[in-house]
């Protein structure tokens, strides 16, 4: 497996974070419970700025309870269509998506 995702609802203290400069879809558990997924190249600050009021307008409104996972990407570019793909997605589904290992996320 290549994500941040290893048990079905870590907390972000659980997991590993990505290296800095490595784009991933992540998803964030916010307090109404509601999943909140987003894209980054520097995650540990992202949730940071989301966890301090300072990132996105939804999550401003609805402050993150804890980081779900994240998966890995290239490049913005398919960072951003993923994003798409899995804001599209019952919310069942989304951790099995960062789960897949289909290879989209990989660095050859």
């Amino acid at each position: 497996m290549t994500s941040g995702a290893a048990s079905p609802l870590p907390d972000a203290h659980d997991m590993p974070w990505p290296e800095s400069g490595q784009w991933c879809v992540y998803l964030i558990e916010c307090i109404n419970g509601a999943w909140y997924a987003g894209i980054s190249n520097a995650l540990a600050a992202r949730y940071a700025a989301h966890a301090a009021g300072r990132g996105a307008r939804y999550t401003r409104a609805n402050p993150p309870r804890r980081l779900l996972g994240w998966r890995p990407y290239p490049d913005r570019a398919s960072a951003s269509r993923a994003e798409a793909a899995i804001k599209k997605l019952p919310k069942g589904q989304k951790m099995a998506f960062l789960r897949a290992d289909d290879g989209a996320g990989k660095k050859s």
